[in-house]
C-alpha cells in the first residue's frame, strides 16, 4: 500500500528552476485545495487554470498562488468561432492553457494528483525532475541499456556510437503515477483493486518509430519545440468519444518529434494518483475508441511527413490531411477532428504570431 506525502511543508526549501520560463496548467471542475500539498513546489510558479463545465461556478484557489483562470465564456471570447476546437466538459480543455501561455515550458497536472514519496519516504518534487528531464538531451536513435545516460551515476554503455552521444533536444517529459494506474475501463473492471506500488528509478527515451500512450495528468513539454502539436482533440460534450484526448496528442506529437529529430522521455517523476474514476462511466466514453484504436495505431505507425514540413505547424497541418483522408473512412468523427486540428493551428498562430506558419485548408486528397 502506498500513501501520498502528508507533510510537504517540512520539505527542504526549493530553489525554483525556470521560475520565469514555465507555466503550470491545471484543468478543473472543483476548488483547488490539492494545491496546498504542492505549495512548496508550485507556489513560485505562475498557474493557468482552465475551468471545465459550468462557467458560473466559482473555483476557489488557495491564497498565495499567482494564477489566471479561464472558463468557457473566456475561451469563447478569446477565440470566437475558433473556440469550437476546444473540448467542453472534458479535461481536454487544458490545451487552451497551452495556447494562451507565453512561457517556454508547460507542466500540466490533474487536480486528483498528490505529492508522492520515494522509497526513502521523501516527498517527490515532480516538477523539478521534469525540468531535469527536459533540459537534458534525449537519445531516440540508439537505445542505452543504462537508460538515461545524462543522469547522475549513469553514462553511455560500451558499444554506444560516439557520433550519437550528443543526443537531441528533449521536447516531452512524461511522468508516471503511484497508487491508481492509468488503466482503460476494461482493465479497471477486471482489476478493480489493483494499485501501482512499484517505484522504478528510471528515465527512458522512447525510441524513434515507437508510439506510446501519453497520459496528460503528469506531463511537461517544451512549448517552443512542440507546443502546437499538443492539441487534445475533440472530446467530451457532443462528441462520440472521451479519454483519448491525451493519447491523441501523444501520437501526433511523437510522429512529429520523430520527423523533426526531437526526443520524448518517460519514467520519473512519479505523482500519487489519488482516486479511480468510475469504470462504467469510462467504458461509455471509451467504447468507440477501443475499437477505433485498432485503426488509429496502425495509421500513426505508418504516417510519414514530407521534407517540406519543417515546422510543427506545417507537420500538424499535413498530419490533419492524412487523418481526414485515411481515418475519415473509419468514422465521420475523424473528418470533424481533422478540421478541428486545422482550426487549432489557426487559433494558435493568431495568439502566438511569432510562431505563425503558412495556414492551410483541409481537404481530402
Amino acid at each position: 500500500m502506498v500513501e501520498p506525502a502528508t507533510d510537504t511543508k517540512s520539505a527542504a526549501k526549493v530553489v525554483p528552476l525556470l521560475k520565469d520560463e514555465l507555466d503550470i496548467v491545471i484543468p478543473t471542475i472543483r476548488n483547488l485545495d490539492f494545491l496546498e500539498m504542492w505549495r512548496p513546489f508550485f507556489e513560485p510558479y505562475h498557474l493557468i487554470i482552465v475551468q471545465d463545465g459550468d462557467p458560473s461556478k466559482i473555483i476557489k484557489v488557495p491564497e498565495g498562488f499567482d494564477y489566471e483562470l479561464y472558463n468557457r465564456n473566456d475561451i469563447n471570447k478569446i477565440l470566437g468561432p475558433k473556440a469550437s476546437c476546444i473540448s467542453f466538459k472534458d479535461s481536454a480543455c487544458r490545451c487552451f492553457g497551452y495556447m494562451v501561455s507565453k512561457k517556454k515550458y508547460i507542466f500540466t497536472i490533474d487536480d486528483d494528483c498528490f505529492v508522492a514519496k520515494d522509497p526513502s519516504g521523501k516527498a517527490i518534487n515532480a516538477l523539478e525532475q521534469h525540468i531535469k528531464n527536459i533540459l537534458s538531451p534525449s537519445t531516440p536513435f540508439f537505445f542505452n541499456t543504462l537508460y538515461d545516460p545524462y543522469r547522475d551515476g549513469a553514462d553511455f554503455v560500451r558499444g554506444y556510437p560516439f557520433s550519437l552521444r550528443e543526443g537531441v533536444p528533449t521536447a516531452v517529459s512524461h511522468g508516471l503515477w503511484l497508487n491508481i494506474p492509468d488503466y482503460d475501463a476494461p482493465t479497471q473492471l477486471v482489476k478493480p483493486l489493483e494499485r501501482n506500488t512499484r517505484y522504478v528509478d528510471a528515465v527512458l527515451t522512447i525510441p524513434k518509430g515507437t508510439l506510446f500512450p501519453m497520459c496528460g495528468m503528469n506531463l511537461c513539454f517544451d512549448r517552443d519545440l512542440i507546443g502546437p502539436a499538443m492539441y487534445f482533440g475533440l472530446m467530451g460534450d457532443g462528441q462520440p468519444i472521451g479519454r483519448y484526448d491525451d493519447m491523441w496528442a501523444g501520437w501526433c506529437t511523437k510522429v512529429i518529434c520523430d520527423h523533426l529529430g526531437l526526443g520524448v522521455k518517460t519514467g520519473l517523476p512519479y505523482i500519487y494518483h489519488s482516486k479511480a474514476s468510475n469504470p462504467f462511466v469510462n467504458l461509455k466514453k471509451e467504447y468507440k475508441g477501443i475499437f477505433w484504436q485498432e485503426e488509429i495505431i496502425p495509421f500513426f505507425q505508418a504516417a510519414t511527413l514530407s521534407k517540406d514540413s519543417t515546422t510543427v505547424q506545417k507537420c500538424y497541418i499535413e498530419l490533419s490531411k492524412q487523418v481526414k483522408e485515411k481515418l475519415g473512412k473509419v468514422d465521420p468523427y475523424f473528418d470533424k477532428l481533422a478540421d478541428a486540428m486545422v482550426t487549432w493551428i489557426e487559433a494558435w498562430d493568431e495568439l502566438n504570431p511569432s510562431g505563425a506558419s503558412a495556414k492551410a485548408t483541409n481537404g481530402k486528397a
